[in-house]
This record gives structure tokens, sequence and C-alpha cells, in this order.
């Protein structure tokens, strides 16, 4: 008897930035899909490779098993679910929403509550990796949801994942490891920034700091990653390909540093590096790169302590 077919839920995403993009691209080569963005050259660029343009997130979940939500933060949750036209208006019974945002604990255990109200049941699955990886389903996904929401979510999700945890058996309890992650992921990124900063204050050139060290013990991924990007700024007119917006961190530090304060955990590490993108978001730098926030230790318009980077 041969096996039964793979189940192909019909599937909306809702977002289509720097991760939503490429995960509907994905999705959209394997599963019937509609997707939802505010701009619509986003939702044209969907269209064009095999999924269906929605004017609303109210459309693109009208025929939904599953609905994948890919935007920044709660608000945009709560507008893209609940507000004029959200997608809780037309998703059925039954249906499964997956949260890949990172909002928090208390914020996606609010979100799963309310779309129970409606038998919606959900996913907390928030997500790692950057879009390159998003695009080749090499994601970090970390989840917390009861069996039955996880089985109907499962084919989305290993279209998507290399590394799938589940974590939990309610919502938050993906987010609150994605926070944990967060956390390292910003220290390492400010601790990036300060090796280079100080290697400009010596006079070293950081293409040769970065490239000598990413390999060896003080190397981190976040290191090789965002190394390359900070030099990058120094030797380039034009700011970095915008990756992760700097602003994102200001937030998901800000997600780490609450629940820590509730937990009366200190993070002293994760506190001063939270500062840090403040720092940068006040001298506007919110919608760059993160990778920018190098700028706020060593300015580029700075000459080096010895003179010119050599």
């Amino acid at each position: 008897m041969s096996a039964s077919p793979a189940p192909r839920p019909h599937t909306a995403v809702i977002g289509l930035g720097a991760m939503g993009l490429p995960m509907a691209r994905r999705l959209a080569a394997h599963l019937p899909l509609s997707v939802y963005d505010i701009a619509p050259a986003r939702r044209a660029l969907l269209a064009s490779a095999g999924g269906t343009d929605a004017a609303s997130p109210a459309e693109a979940a009208r025929d939904a098993d599953v609905v994948l939500l890919a935007v920044r933060d709660q608000s945009q949750v709560d507008g893209a679910l609940f507000g004029e036209n959200g997608a809780a208006e037309t998703l059925r019974p039954g249906s499964t929403v997956i949260l890949t945002s990172t909002v928090g604990p208390e914020a996606a255990r609010a979100t799963a509550e309310r779309l129970a109200e409606n038998g919606i049941l959900t996913v907390d699955a928030p997500v790692s990796g950057g879009p390159v990886r998003a695009g080749d389903g090499d994601l970090l996904i970390v989840v917390g949801a009861e069996d039955k929401a996880l089985d109907l979510a499962r084919p989305v999700l290993d279209l998507l994942a290399s590394t799938l945890t589940i974590v939990g058996p309610r919502p938050g309890d993906g987010q609150a490891l994605k926070a944990i992650n967060q956390l390292l992921a910003g220290v390492h990124i400010a601790a990036a920034a300060e090796a280079i900063a100080l290697a400009r204050g010596l006079g070293l050139a950081p293409g040769t700091v970065v490239e000598s060290l990413r390999h060896g013990a003080a190397g981190s991924f976040m290191f090789g990653d965002r190394g390359p990007r900070m030099v990058e700024t120094y030797e380039s007119d034009v700011a970095p390909e915008v990756k992760s917006r700097l602003d994102i961190f200001v937030k998901d530090m800000g997600i780490v540093t609450g629940i820590a304060k509730d937990a009366h955990v200190p993070v002293p590490l994760a506190s001063a590096a939270q500062q840090l993108y403040l720092l940068g978001e006040r001298a506007g730098l919110a919608a760059h790169d993160d990778s920018s926030v190098v700028t706020v230790l060593s300015p580029k318009s700075t000459p080096a302590q010895n003179g010119e980077d050599r």
C-alpha cells in the first residue's frame, strides 16, 4: 500500500520583510500560498513566484489552514490579526497561526488566548538564522505549542527549519528560549563592535583584525557575520545592505532585560548591550543594519588614534 502524500496546507504569510519574504518564497515552491504585506511591490514579488497577492490580512487568511506571521513587533501582530481587515476575521476555527516574530512570552500567551476565543490554535515559533538561511530552509526554530497545533503547522515548519526544537507545550515557551538566543546575539554584536572600535583606536586595520580572529577562539558567529559588515561601514561611502535593522535589537534587548527583571535574574552584559543599541537609535541608526552600531563607539569620521587605519 502506497504511503499517503504529505499534507499541503493552504498557507498565508503576513509580513514580507527581511525574513518573511525569503520564507514565503520557499513555501510558495511547495504549498498553496497567499501573501499580504503593506508594500504592494513585495506582494508582487511573491505573485511572480507562485503566491496569491491578497489586499489585506483577512483576504490572505480567508482560505488558509495555517497563517504564518512574520512582522516586526507585537503592535504589528495585533494589527495583522485583530485590526481592521485582520486575519482573525476570516480564519476558521481549527486553523493555526504560527507566530515567528520575537515578541516575548507574555505577549505570545496573550495573543494565543485571544485567538483561542475563536477556536484558533497558536504555534509560538520564533525564528533565527537570517534571510539567506530562511530562503534555504535552514532556520533554527524554537517552538512552544500543544500537539494538535504543532501537527497542523508541521508541514510549514519542516520546510523552513533545519533545527526544530520543541521547548514546551505552551505559547510563550518558544519566546523564552528565543529571548536567551537574542541575549547572546545582542551581546556578541556589541562585543564585536567594541573590538573593532578598539582596533581602530590602536591604529590597526579592522579588516585584518576580523579576518585574523574570526576563526580562532575569540570568534563567534556574530563576529564572523557582522565583523565584515562593520569593516564595510568604514571602507565604503555606501552603508551596508540592511539585513537586520538596529531597532530590532532595541526591541529584543528590551524583551531580554524585561523578562530578566521579572525573573529577578541579573543580566549586566545584556543591559550594557541594550544601552549601546539605544544610543545607536538615538544617533539616527534605527533603520540601518545593526552592524552600524560600531560607529557609536568609533565614529566613521574620526581618524584612528595613531593616524589613518593601516
